[in-house]
């Protein structure tokens, strides 16, 4: 799952700023790549999901190396609302509550992510990490200085979206990694990608968002 952008989205940027992306320089040291939600519960039902845990853990590396910061978010449980009860139907709306499944959340990704001491590790009880106050993500990445998020993970329409969405509003650079997020179909991986880089961020494939990071240095 690589994805697409239409070819005249491309020139219309281009037209409108100059350039096709957004950022062409980045601080590595102010830079956080964001994991969203690849626990078990969304990886063992998508090789889409399973096929991009090597390109996020190349990132995590690379933004390891360049003294960045990586950030691995997971669902935490939230009792379902009437509104989820209404919306989802009892027995979803608990499996979803559910998703994340318990413990530390470090010990709650897929078992073939790289996860590494000092990474951050938090949970999110909606379905962006940025929504207020539903994760510590945003203190903690503001503590340190953040100013531009690379995100990656699952699902890229749903849960990937909104946490891009949210934290643009927050005024934070974003870079939405296209070969290294899942959704369940190419065109709603591609939908999201269209809309992220139209009105919300930059999106990059990993190798791109690696040479700029090295070139950052």
């Amino acid at each position: 799952m690589t994805g697409f952008i239409a070819e005249r989205e491309y020139r219309r940027q281009e037209q409108r700023r100059g350039r096709r992306h957004a950022y062409e320089h980045v601080d590595p040291r102010r830079t956080a790549l964001v994991v969203i939600d690849l626990v078990p519960f969304f990886v063992e039902q998508s090789r889409y999901a399973r096929g991009i845990v090597p390109r996020v853990n190349r990132l995590a590396a690379t933004v390891r190396d360049t003294a960045g910061t990586v950030a691995w978010v997971v669902p935490g449980y939230r009792a379902p609302t009437a509104k989820d009860l209404e919306f989802l139907g009892e027995e979803a709306a608990e499996v979803y509550a559910r998703s994340g499944g318990t413990g530390d959340p470090s010990t709650r990704l897929w078992h073939e992510l790289a996860y590494a001491e000092g990474d951050l590790a938090v949970e999110k009880t909606a379905h962006s990490a940025f929504a207020p106050g539903r994760s510590p993500l945003p203190d903690l990445l503001a503590a340190r200085h953040i100013e531009t998020l690379v995100v990656t993970g699952a699902v890229t329409n749903v849960c990937v979206e909104a946490t891009v969405r949210d934290a643009s509003t927050q005024d934070l650079r974003v870079i939405l990694a296209a070969d290294a997020c899942a959704a369940a179909r190419d065109e709603d991986h591609n939908a999201s990608l269209h809309t992220v880089y139209r009105s919300y961020g930059d999106v990059r494939t990993t190798d791109e968002i690696i040479r700029l990071l090295h070139a950052s240095r």
